[in-house]
């Protein structure tokens, strides 16, 4: 009879180790997947960030030229020939027009704005993606534990728990990948 009984346990053991095993192979593919989202995050944020600081290097450019057309529109130098003041004037006009929408290259102030604004989105998914990740990776590691734990106490629950936690991992890296908005209380 105790010899039933140590197959029973061997047998037990070899499924949990096999549970703990597929836990560990989600909790790498979710840790991969946090790790890319948080990269993805991070280059977005990045790219924003360079998209906004162009966007106020054309504005500046714009004001100097603004301040500069307004200064020679007050005080136009004395004895000057004022076609070329005018000339100049309207190529500055034209200038400040350009910098405020450049469709042709993409460098105007309304389209970097659009570009920093789609980047800070890409940011945002992302950064929606990782903390699923992460929670799943918690998930994944709290079940190895309590599976592990079934194995030397033989507690048959915290098997149970175990792979309960693997399923809401799987469910969180779903929801991750797919759907990332959601769950927004999750972070």
């Amino acid at each position: 009879m105790s010899g039933g009984g140590h197959g029973a346990i061997e047998g037990s053991n070899k499924r949990v180790a096999l549970m703990i095993s597929v836990l560990a192979l989600f909790l790498a593919g979710a840790e991969t997947l946090a790790k890319s989202a948080q990269t993805e995050a991070l280059g977005a944020n990045v790219e924003a960030s360079n998209q906004w600081a162009y966007f106020q290097a054309r504005t500046i450019r714009a004001t100097v030229l603004k301040t500069a057309d307004e200064a020679l529109a007050l005080a136009p130098p004395a004895g000057g020939d004022d076609a070329a003041v005018k000339a100049k004037r309207d190529e500055w006009a034209k200038t400040v027009a350009r910098w405020e929408s450049e469709p042709a290259t993409g460098e105007g102030r309304k389209e970097l704005a659009a570009k920093a604004k789609a980047s800070e989105l890409r940011r945002d998914l992302a950064l929606e993606r990782y903390h699923h990740f992460e929670l799943a990776s918690a998930a994944f590691q709290v079940g190895i534990v309590l599976a592990s734990a079934e194995v030397i106490t033989g507690i048959v629950a915290l098997a149970f728990a175990g792979g309960f936690l693997g399923v809401a991992g799987l469910a969180l890296a779903a929801f991750g990948q797919f759907a990332p908005h959601t769950l927004p209380f999750l972070h």
